[in-house]
């Protein structure tokens, strides 16, 4: 049974850190083939892994979702959810935080604003990549390698006019954010929503998660939600400070 416990742990290091194939993951465990199928097998029965498109492993969303029920005790969403509900009061719209799960990035908490209307993101699920403003700040600053993981699971799949289809052009525009220290949504996962995204640091400077600002375009359109821009970098700052960082490293805040 431990020999069993310790090839899976091999086995979800291996998998967080990106896809991983069978036959990598089958040296690492210094096992036949059919011996690591069978235990990716019998963890994807569990939701612990999950099998991709390309025929590589990656974290399961059970794991992703068994993690996220101990957020409450974690530093991040308990320093964030404060001043998630002050944001989310002082402009009266939807407010986002995510973070990178293995593979995915995924929404960790939400607060909603004033309207009627309810945002359809769901605590724990999956942000859309290609198209959040909140995943596109947090893949700015990632490390290329972890960068790279992720986009190699995303399909860049089209929902809108505006929806980034090609991954140079992706590339183009994770560029800009990094340059000018924020993200958006321009409609491009649903035409009647616009957004704006910075990102949150830890103790070393490293992006850590990202914050969001998300409005009905027909309230207030992107070019004027971005007026907001100040405050998401003050709340963003004071959760990174909170997270040890000092300050003293980051991106330059260029409103353009």
């Amino acid at each position: 049974m431990s020999q069993s416990v310790d090839r899976a742990a091999v086995i979800l290091d291996a998998c967080a850190r990106g896809p991983s194939r069978l036959s990598d993951l089958s040296r690492l465990l210094d096992v036949h083939r059919s011996t690591a199928l069978r235990l990716l097998q019998t963890m994807e029965r569990h939701r612990l892994v999950r099998r991709l498109d390309d025929n590589t492993w990656a974290i399961g969303f059970g794991l992703i979702g068994m993690a996220l029920e101990s957020l409450d005790r974690m530093d991040l969403r308990a320093a964030a959810r404060p001043r998630l509900e002050r944001l989310a009061r002082e402009v009266g719209h939807t407010v986002h935080l995510a973070e990178v799960v293995g593979t995915d990035i995924v929404y960790v908490d939400k607060v909603e604003g004033h309207g009627a209307v309810r945002m359809a993101s769901r605590i724990g699920a999956p942000v859309p990549v290609h198209t959040a403003g909140v995943a596109k700040t947090i893949l700015a600053g990632l490390a290329p390698e972890r960068r790279d993981a992720i986009l190699a699971t995303t399909r860049f799949e089209r929902f809108t006019a505006s929806t980034i289809t090609s991954p140079s052009d992706f590339a183009a525009v994770l560029a800009r954010v990094r340059k000018q220290g924020y993200a958006v949504d321009d409609g491009e996962h649903e035409s009647v929503l616009a957004c704006i995204a910075v990102p949150v640091r830890d103790h070393t400077g490293t992006v850590h998660a990202g914050v969001s600002i998300t409005a009905l375009c027909a309230l207030e359109p992107l070019d004027r939600l971005k007026r907001h821009l100040p405050l998401l970098w003050r709340l963003a700052s004071e959760i990174s400070q909170h997270l040890g960082w000092d300050g003293t490293s980051g991106v330059r805040r260029h409103v353009g």
